[in-house]
């Protein structure tokens, strides 16, 4: 299904929503920049081309993306370097636009956290940020596959107790979004990034959104149309 274009609100509904972090309710961009660009050098390659993989994706998996000769454990082991420098650099580390308005509107609603940074750097970005941190949450540690892989959109809505076609996934990257699609779940697609590749309804950010209850617990999420 493409991208919402009407000029007309749109309403999705749901029993539950998941998260992602980086790039949809956390602008870590100006890290994520610095640490793979470094990488992407020292390694010989474009940062240019580097970063059009490596959102949404584990380090480990862009790795094996842009050095796909070379051995997964090579991978794993600079990922954990990788890992702990982004953990430690949280300068520049920001909420999205309407992120602190949208996840106090959600308090108290099913809703989890399914990331492919794993615990430590979630906490530290999300305290960055100055968000709440989701009770249930889907980390790297959690999952043996990264987005695009739908294994942790799955995880998250079973932990919810939620089917998955009544989950509406919030993502920015090709990844996430091909993974949400595939656990067969709605996309909303946040930021520039999102808009090109197909989720059910795309925002520029999380200020266009509105959240509404009703009696049955259903979660309905409207889509105001970009001015």
């Amino acid at each position: 299904m493409p991208a919402s274009t009407t000029t007309a609100p749109v309403a999705l509904t749901a029993k539950a929503l998941l998260l992602d972090m980086d790039g949809t309710i956390v602008n870590s961009d100006a890290v994520v920049e610095r640490c793979w660009r470094d990488w992407a050098l020292s390694h010989g390659l474009d940062p240019q081309e580097a970063m059009k993989v490596v959102h949404g994706r584990q380090g480990y998996a862009t790795m094996a993306v842009l050095l796909p000769d070379r051995p997964m454990e090579v991978n794993h082991a600079e990922n954990a370097v990788m890992l702990a420098r982004e953990t430690a650099d949280t300068d520049g580390v920001i909420p999205v636009a309407g992120a602190p308005e949208f996840m106090a509107s959600i308090d108290g609603l099913p809703h989890a956290l399914v990331t492919s940074a794993d615990a430590a750097l979630a906490t530290a970005r999300m305290t960055a940020a100055s968000l709440p941190m989701p009770d249930v949450r889907v980390t790297a540690e959690s999952v043996r596959a990264s987005k695009p892989d739908p294994e942790g959109f799955l995880m998250g809505a079973a932990a919810l107790g939620v089917d998955p076609a009544d989950c509406i996934v919030f993502e920015d990257s090709a990844a996430g979004i091909t993974a949400g699609r595939a656990a067969g779940m709605r996309v909303i697609g946040v930021g520039p990034r999102a808009a090109a590749h197909a989720p059910t309804a795309h925002v520029p950010d999380l200020t266009s959104l509105q959240v509404t209850t009703t009696p049955d617990g259903s979660i309905t999420i409207t889509v105001q149309p970009a001015q």
